[in-house]
């Protein structure tokens, strides 16, 4: 379903608070109450040539914003569609989606839009038609993927009519280069810039004014280069960022070696994207000592044992692994630095949040573990996954302690994208892999956590929301490796749950979400495949 300009019900405005929906009992949203969603009972499985539709609590309905063959308005060499680039054209000039009986073996990059921010903007946006309103709301994304390695940036404008509905904002940065593949995404009030991720510690990291067309610098002088993938914005100005290598394996096992890093950008002013220093953390061991990449190296590690044990708690401290005012203003690989100075790596973080309470004390973030159902390190050293909370007195604070909030399990596992339902209810969507969904023969899933629940329980599990199907191009991709170029299953990405406040006081975290009340919005995206971008509503409001 298109949402049009002559859409005038938003899907962001209030519902009745004590509304029963779709038959059901459960409350959504209800003032001072948390919403109560429906368990879907299980995961979809896979198979060959299986295809089977997502299934959400009954509570929730989905609405297709924007798909992988949705054109774009300003067509480029690179792409004219929203998830396809234009490296395989059929004998019409179109992009060839599916393989065909003519080219059985052959089929066009997809490129993936991975992370959705969401802003509005009280006088909204230029875009690519000048004599065109486009109206005040935008969902961004960078695209993962590409062909030759190129990324671009994309606007949904979801007050626009489908001829305007996509606009590519920049396919190269301010000194001419071509974009490279992008990951992350986020809002810096304080600079007013998007910032991008390219998970690659030899790519940039990128600044991009929202309109058309877009202004994209690299940053990556002060901020660094890494395996960077989340980011996020707190109070004080300071960008934390999570980054995702996978490390070495260690000999002879599917595990794999600690790697990645949590950093803090403090800007030497708030929104200086070009002076300042970028700090990693670093966890004292049960030993007193730091927890390295080296103390994690032996297989099931004392050290990883214990930072994954239920109950436990460890000091934690910023060390700072660049500073501009010493160390220069040139690229820097921060893995390396953050290496070097006995930071503390995890396996595999993907995304982190700020708890919605407005302190910006609590911060909590994911790793996506070894996804691999053989691997020794599963169950109590963080190979299936794990959810992190770190605490400090203040999100500036030199020091805090760290806890694990949640252990994976294999129908719980390679968490990747997080966002806050409201102030206490946690959405973690998964990102498995092709393999691990053939081992446990399960796609992908994302759940709600509440944060006041002990999941150190036995039997005690998060609510499923969402059981992520797979759609026909994924499926075919899945049987033929992706011809090369693209890749299987589905996957969840961009979860997303905001306001689209795009002043200070809108960051992620200074305010409670009350989901589809007072503006607030459910975005995700179907990575993969069709590459569907999706916004969760209601169930009495129509969608799928």
């Amino acid at each position: 379903m298109q949402l049009t300009r002559s859409w005038k019900v938003s899907v962001g405005m209030a519902v009745a608070s004590a509304a029963v929906v779709a038959g059901s009992a459960a409350v959504l949203a209800a003032p001072g109450r948390r919403p109560m969603l429906t368990d879907v009972a299980t995961a979809n499985t896979k198979s060959e040539g299986y295809a089977p539709a997502s299934k959400l609590s009954e509570e929730l309905r989905s609405i297709v914003l924007a798909q992988g063959s949705t054109k774009v308005e300003n067509p480029t060499a690179l792409t004219s569609y929203y998830g396809y680039d234009n490296d395989v054209l059929n004998t019409a000039g179109d992009p060839q989606m599916v393989p065909t009986k003519s080219s059985p073996a052959n089929e066009t990059t997809k490129t993936e839009p991975d992370k959705n921010t969401y802003l509005t903007f009280g006088r909204g946006l230029p875009g690519a038609d000048g004599g065109y309103d486009y109206g005040k709301r935008f969902l961004f994304q960078g695209h993962e993927n590409g062909a030759g390695g190129a990324g671009y940036i994309t606007r949904i404008n979801l007050d626009a009519d489908a001829a305007h509905r996509v606009t590519v904002l920049a396919t190269t940065d301010t000194a001419g280069a071509p974009l490279t593949t992008i990951d992350g995404s986020t809002w810096d009030p304080f600079a007013q810039r998007l910032l991008f991720t390219t998970e690659s510690p030899s790519k940039p990291t990128y600044a991009a004014t929202p309109g058309y067309p877009s202004v994209v610098e690299d940053v990556s002088g002060a901020l660094g280069r890494g395996g960077y993938e989340g980011i996020q914005n707190d109070g004080d100005g300071n960008l934390w960022i999570v980054e995702d290598i996978g490390g070495a394996t260690k000999t002879g096992t599917a595990a794999k070696i600690p790697n990645s890093f949590l950093y803090r950008y403090v800007p030497a002013t708030k929104g200086d994207l070009h002076n300042g220093q970028l700090q990693a953390l670093q966890v004292t061991g049960p030993t007193g000592q730091p927890i390295t990449k080296a103390s994690q190296t032996p297989l099931n590690s004392p050290d990883q044992l214990a930072l994954h044990a239920y109950g436990s708690s460890f000091a934690t401290r910023w060390v700072t692994v660049h500073d501009t005012a010493t160390d220069g203003t040139a690229p820097f690989n921060a893995n390396e630095a953050a290496t070097a100075h006995d930071a503390s790596p995890f396996k595999r973080p993907e995304n982190g949040v700020f708890r919605p309470d407005g302190s910006f004390n609590q911060f909590l973030f994911d790793e996506t573990g070894d996804t691999n159902a053989t691997s020794v390190e599963n169950d109590n050293a963080g190979g299936w996954g794990s959810v992190f909370k770190l605490s400090q007195r203040g999100p500036s604070a030199a020091v805090g302690s760290l806890s694990i909030f949640y252990k994976g399990n294999q129908e719980h596992a390679g968490f990747d994208n997080m966002s806050f339902l409201t102030r206490n209810q946690l959405t973690v969507v998964e990102d498995a892999g092709d393999t691990l969904h053939s081992q446990r023969n399960a796609l992908d899933s994302g759940f709600t956590f509440d944060l006041a629940t002990d999941y150190s329980t036995a039997g005690t599990a998060p609510v499923r929301w969402l059981a992520e199907g797979r759609d026909p191009s994924a499926t075919i991709d899945s049987s033929y490796n992706g011809f090369g170029k693209n890749d299987g299953d589905n996957e969840i990405t961009g979860d997303l749950i905001s306001d689209g406040d795009s002043r200070p006081g809108g960051i992620l975290g200074a305010k409670p979400p009350t989901p589809f009340r007072d503006g607030w919005r459910w975005f995700y995206t179907q990575q993969h495949g069709d590459n569907t971008t999706y916004e969760v509503v209601p169930a009495g409001r129509g969608g799928a």
